[in-house]
């Protein structure tokens, strides 16, 4: 569970169309997170972009709008964030994983006594 303070944000770019056992990544990521009581994760579509491999994907040109960039970031402790690394980086053929330091101020709209 996050609570206010230190924490990890765990963040995937990945394209739409990526694939992992015939489902998009994103998706799988998703439920592997929600099996695991993950405290939260949400998924971004971009309006454009680009990767390593230099293709630009924008909302704009009809044959590109199918695959688009996402973003999927996840906020939790850092013991939680390292258990689920393996797993993610197991999934994700491509793309980009990346964690950051981060502070929680507030979160689920419940105040900590101090």
């Amino acid at each position: 569970m996050v609570t206010k303070g230190p924490a990890k944000k765990l963040t995937i770019y990945v394209d739409e169309t990526d694939k992992h056992g015939g489902k998009p990544v994103y998706e799988v990521l998703m439920n592997m997170f929600y099996k695991r009581k993950i405290a939260g994760v949400s998924v971004f579509r971009g309006v454009a972009g680009y990767g390593n491999d230099g293709i630009f994907h924008t909302s704009k040109m009809i044959e590109l709008s199918m695959n688009l960039p996402v973003k999927v970031e996840v906020v939790d402790s850092d013991e939680i964030i390292s258990d689920v690394l393996p797993y993610v980086t197991e999934i994700v053929e491509k793309g980009l994983v990346e964690i950051s330091d981060t502070i929680v101020v507030k979160c689920c709209g419940i105040e900590e006594k101090s």
